[in-house]
């Protein structure tokens, strides 16, 4: 892949061999035919707990059964929580060697999980403190870091929509990282911190770590002009970015969804893999 965005048709790929709310995308209320299954043969997976002082931090983790010197992956979910989407995505990636751990980063408001009515989801999710995210995300990596068969000195963070952009604030914040691959993730989302809000415009310069990100063309947040800026200010100071736009809309990789494009999704898994491969386990 090229430094400059990159703006991929089918065509070109193979060549190459290789409805929403404000850039949210909706509820995941109904499973759809297309929908991804990954079993758990080969791997181990389940619940977990995180301690952080007296408060327990759920997370879902997946790793392979045997082996090891595996890299560790942190998985960010969309507003909608750890759903099976996620757990899904979390073995998908354990599938392809790395420790992938999910933590479920609005349990301390008591979950959003229960919850159908989108306003109030995100009146939880916008209001979260950027420190408390940050705060959980290194203890899910500290955590990880104790599992069996894991290569604690490669972390990884990926995620989707509110996860996307939460994987760009990770990224500039968590020295743990040694790469970051962020799906739509609005650059300019406001995380709520102690001095003001602060967006992923705003963090672009701490970013050194590779980093990849995924974005549709049609997508309204982020619009892909906002894609390009952000992208332009990452590589004012890191030379190991990849921006690339696929010729779909918002949430194009969540299967259990109508904005499911399964062909920017499988496009887009597999770059995201050979990233991590390239970055992690090299």
């Amino acid at each position: 892949m090229a430094d400059d965005t990159t703006s991929l048709t089918r065509r070109q790929v193979l060549k190459a061999g290789g409805v929403t709310f404000a850039g949210y995308a909706m509820a995941p209320d109904r499973a759809l035919a297309d929908a991804i299954k990954t079993d758990t043969q080969g791997l181990v997976a389940g619940e977990a707990e995180v301690l952080i002082g007296d408060y327990k931090l759920p997370v879902y983790e997946a790793r392979p059964a045997t082996g090891g010197n595996n890299p560790i992956l942190l998985v960010i979910s969309e507003i909608w929580g750890v759903h099976e989407y996620v757990r899904d995505s979390t073995r998908r990636f354990a599938k392809e060697g790395f420790y992938a751990i999910a933590p479920e980063l609005f349990k301390r408001e008591g979950g959003v999980g229960h919850m159908t009515n989108i306003q109030e989801i995100l009146k939880i999710v916008l209001a979260v403190p950027r420190e408390q995210v940050l705060g959980d995300s290194q203890a899910a990596v500290d955590f990880a870091k104790t599992r069996p068969g894991v290569r604690a000195d490669r972390v990884g963070v990926t995620g989707w929509c509110w996860g996307g952009s939460t994987t760009i604030q990770i990224a500039a914040a968590l020295p743990d990282i040694k790469a970051a691959a962020a799906w739509y993730g609005p650059p300019a989302r406001p995380y709520p911190g102690k001095n003001g809000p602060v967006t992923g415009f705003d963090v672009a310069k701490d970013i050194k770590v590779p980093f990849l990100g995924l974005f549709g063309e049609k997508d309204q947040n982020p619009k892909p002009e906002d894609v390009q800026r952000f992208g332009a200010m990452l590589k004012e100071h890191n030379r190991n970015v990849d921006i690339v736009m696929f010729p779909a809309g918002h949430g194009f990789h969540a299967d259990y969804r109508q904005s499911y494009d399964p062909w920017s999704a499988t496009q887009a898994w597999k770059m995201c893999v050979d990233f991590f491969n390239k970055n992690l386990k090299a």
